[in-house]
């Protein structure tokens, strides 16, 4: 990437254009993953793969970006940030508390519980994909989830499933809708922020 690319892309990325950080991280990648491999360590390697934290941390960005955030910081310092929290949660997963139960331990998406605000969404977004509609349906919030899912687009509601149902990285859901990473990257993360808008609304009723 040119210089004055990237200079026009840490622009809009302050003002807290999604589309211009996903086009930053897809020409940072081999800077993030160099910093990701350098950061694991052997043990750690043999758990996770650099391109899991990878995703992971580019969602984490896309999903948190605004005009404060990253606010005046370097963009690539701010993945690295977030690379390194991914780092860490994933090296207590495995060996920071190894007699706990790992199915209480993370979360369906992988993220460690209680971490961020959205974790209770997408185990809503899990189970609403995976239980009968009327099992299911057992509270206004759940029923009002379950309205929203079928409003979406058919490349939403697969992107959905793909990555919290079926457990697939970014890269593969790419491959398999026909779209570039990036793109299924910000689609993922809007789709997220519109079902999380839903709920919110409805619980200010």
């Amino acid at each position: 990437m040119l210089v004055n690319d990237e200079a026009a892309l840490v622009e809009q990325i302050s003002t807290g254009d999604v589309d211009a950080l996903a086009k930053f991280i897809d020409a940072r990648k081999h800077h993030l993953m160099a910093y990701i491999h350098r950061r694991l360590g052997p043990a750690l390697k043999s758990k996770v793969e650099a391109e899991d934290i990878f995703q992971d941390s580019s969602v984490e960005a896309i999903r948190a970006i605004t005009p404060e955030f990253p606010g005046d910081k370097d963009p690539f310092s701010w993945l690295c940030q977030i690379a390194e929290r991914k780092i860490v949660d994933a090296h207590r997963h495995h060996f920071g508390a190894q007699k706990r139960d790992a199915g209480r331990e993370r979360s369906l998406d992988g993220r460690p519980a209680g971490g961020a605000g959205d974790v209770g969404l997408v185990n809503l977004l899990v189970k609403s994909m995976t239980t009968p509609s009327k099992a299911f349906s057992r509270n206004a919030r759940e029923s009002r989830l379950q309205a929203a899912l079928a409003e979406l687009r058919e490349d939403q509601r697969e992107v959905i499933r793909l990555k919290y149902v079926e457990g697939w990285p970014s890269k593969d859901i790419a491959n398999e809708l026909g779209k570039s990473d990036a793109a299924v990257r910000v689609l993922l993360t809007r789709t997220l922020k519109q079902l999380q808008a839903v709920l919110a609304e409805q619980e200010l009723r």
